[in-house]
């Protein structure tokens, strides 16, 4: 099995680590969407509680996504 750090783990690390700091404030629509297809990627189902943390993970980048692209929905929201 190959352990080496792909391009795509830096980026999924990088973003991981934004949204840890920040929750998804200083994330673009484009950089979550991004974030969202990366950790759809990323296969945790050996492991049980980063399969769930990823799972509740996605929900809430769904939901972001949706506040952002239906701000009319949403109200004012930045």
């Amino acid at each position: 099995m190959d352990y080496r750090i792909t391009d795509e783990d830096k980026e999924r690390i990088k973003l991981l680590n934004e949204v840890t700091k920040n929750k998804f404030k200083t994330l673009s629509l484009e950089q979550l969407i991004r974030l969202q297809e990366l950790l759809e990627k990323k296969d945790y189902t050996n492991e049980k509680k980063a399969h769930k943390a990823k799972t509740k993970l996605l929900k809430q980048i769904n939901i972001e996504i949706y506040k952002r692209h239906d701000k009319s929905i949403w109200g004012t929201y930045k």
